[in-house]
């Protein structure tokens, strides 16, 4: 019997070959749509709507299946080789389940640490996505710069959710009244940071 997932794979191999849109387009053709699918799926999660998730999530499966049959088409790698991946990572990553290791203290270094030695990284900023918003990419930084033991000083009092977004809203409308770009501004302070932070790590 068919599964759902084999039937939207054969369904993509359709479009691609029966369909002028689908036929045409490309990885970087189809960024835009795959950022906005992800977005929705957020809207979705923050709205607390299954029926809308499910279909969300459908979505966004399916720019999964979409870039894979390109890449398949060109001969590159196929849906069978981005599953067979993250199921290899995950079970690589994860010894303390499919393995015999003790659970790790620090699950989240224990991840960092993992990921580092197999893509043999040499600093925390690596592998951490120049398209992210300044927001998420400082985000990443921070946690990268502490899970890898950077020893740049950081901020640590204590602060409420509600504080955060407060706060956030505030200096970009501070800055707004002061004719100023609030996401420039941060880009520049974000790139400082990056910047003391591969001073402060250990030549290679």
């Amino acid at each position: 019997m068919t599964s759902e997932l084999d039937r939207l794979r054969q369904i993509m191999v359709d479009l691609r070959a029966k369909c002028p849109w689908d036929g045409e387009q490309t990885h970087r053709s189809l960024l835009n749509h795959l950022i906005e699918e992800a977005c929705e799926v957020v809207d979705a999660v923050e709205v607390g709507d299954d029926t809308e998730l499910a279909e969300e999530l459908g979505d966004l499966l399916l720019q999964i299946y979409f870039h894979s049959r390109i890449a398949e088409e060109e001969g590159r790698f196929s849906l069978d080789d981005v599953a067979r991946g993250i199921s290899d990572k995950l079970v690589g990553r994860h010894p303390h389940v499919f393995g015999d290791e003790d659970v790790p203290d620090d699950m989240w270094q224990s991840w960092e640490e993992r990921k580092r030695q197999e893509k043999g990284r040499t600093s925390a900023l690596e592998g951490i996505a120049e398209s992210l918003s300044v927001i998420g990419r400082a985000h990443k930084v921070v946690s990268r710069t502490r899970s890898h033991g950077v020893p740049v000083e950081l901020p640590s009092e204590p602060i409420a959710e509600a504080e955060v977004g407060e706060q956030i809203i505030a200096l970009v409308a501070r800055a707004h009244a002061s004719g100023i770009d609030a996401d420039a501004a941060a880009r520049a302070a974000l790139r400082d940071l990056e910047a003391r932070i591969r001073d402060a790590e250990p030549s290679a």
